[in-house]
């Protein structure tokens, strides 16, 4: 079966891509991850050949258990050094309030790909970066 790709996806390949994921817990301000949809959403990923280096501001210890085989990053920002997009999964405050640009200046691509829809669309094209918020026309 033939999947579709996404407009927002990025066109080449992702094998080899480092993507910085922020927010591993079902919601902020928690470490829950009982059904949290970053499981599927890195499984996916690293199925895919990605590497992945993720951030919670609480989740981490109980997310090693279910997805052991991706790196941990010490702050929001280690994160996304050197990382070529970011994906945001979970929405946490200290994402709401990230230094944007500081985080455009780290990644490899400034491509934010948001599946909390935390940032104003204008704003954060305003500082350069490609921005693609779930449901939110592109």
């Amino acid at each position: 079966m033939r999947t579709r790709r996404n407009s927002w996806f990025p066109k080449s390949n992702i094998k080899g891509k480092r993507i910085a994921v922020w927010g591993l817990a079902f919601k902020a301000n928690t470490d829950d991850m009982r059904e949290a949809v970053s499981i599927d959403v890195i499984r996916a990923l690293v199925a895919a050949g990605a590497r992945i280096t993720a951030y919670d501001p609480a989740g981490m210890e109980n997310a090693k258990k279910t997805l052991p085989d991706i790196h941990y990053a010490r702050d929001e920002y280690d994160a996304v050094h050197g990382a070529d997009f970011l994906l945001i999964l979970t929405e946490w405050n200290e994402f709401k309030d990230a230094d944007l640009k500081k985080v455009k200046s780290l990644l490899k691509t400034p491509l934010i790909i948001d599946g909390r829809n935390l940032y104003d669309l204008k704003t954060v094209r305003k500082l350069g970066i490609r921005y693609h918020g779930v449901g939110r026309q592109a």
